[in-house]
């Protein structure tokens, strides 16, 4: 049997029975509004501590108008994006940092394969490789149209200060 290039077989996937819709998302996501990235959570493994999610691309995502116009691309950050909403959702299910918050730590060997267009289901998949409570979390990760490849890479997942992003916020701290 040839394994697949993929973190999870795109044939394995069911979306007509995600295992976690948006509601179930904003429990453990506070983005909301445009920046919610994701549509429904299909599956994980806790063995390999991988799972797989998918955004819905329609014409009325916010980039469309403007990214590019006459022939609108998802624009790579909001591909990754997407990837760390479900690297948040993962970590934070399964309380892996111990933080209230989980944020961008960075991005490495990130490669674009592909066009995400509306219309079109972009499924993001990751594959969690090390967790250092309170520290950080680093995960390979991979999108994909139907059975192409257009996204890959490894991210970093860090706990979010809450109390002294609020304290900037309130003007308490310089």
């Amino acid at each position: 049997m040839v394994k697949s290039p993929f973190i999870i077989e795109p044939s394995r996937l069911d979306f007509d029975h995600p295992i976690a819709d948006i509601e179930a998302i904003r429990k453990l996501n506070p983005q909301r509004h445009e920046m919610e990235q994701l549509t429904a959570i299909l599956c994980e493994d806790l063995e390999t501590h991988s799972c797989a999610a998918y955004k819905q691309i329609t014409d009325n995502e916010f980039w469309v108008r403007g990214h590019m116009p006459g022939m609108p691309l998802m624009p790579g950050v909001m591909m990754l994006e997407a990837v760390a909403q479900l690297s948040s959702y993962y970590t934070q299910k399964h309380d892996l940092l111990g933080a209230a918050m989980v944020g961008f730590g960075g991005v490495d060997e990130v490669r674009f394969r592909g066009v995400v267009v509306p219309g079109d289901r972009l499924v993001v998949m990751v594959r969690l490789e090390k967790a250092r409570r309170g520290r950080m979390i680093v995960a390979r990760f991979q999108g994909a149209v139907g059975e192409n490849l257009v996204l890959e890479g490894c991210l970093r997942g860090i706990p979010i200060p809450i109390e002294a992003v609020t304290e900037q916020l309130t003007g308490g701290s310089k």
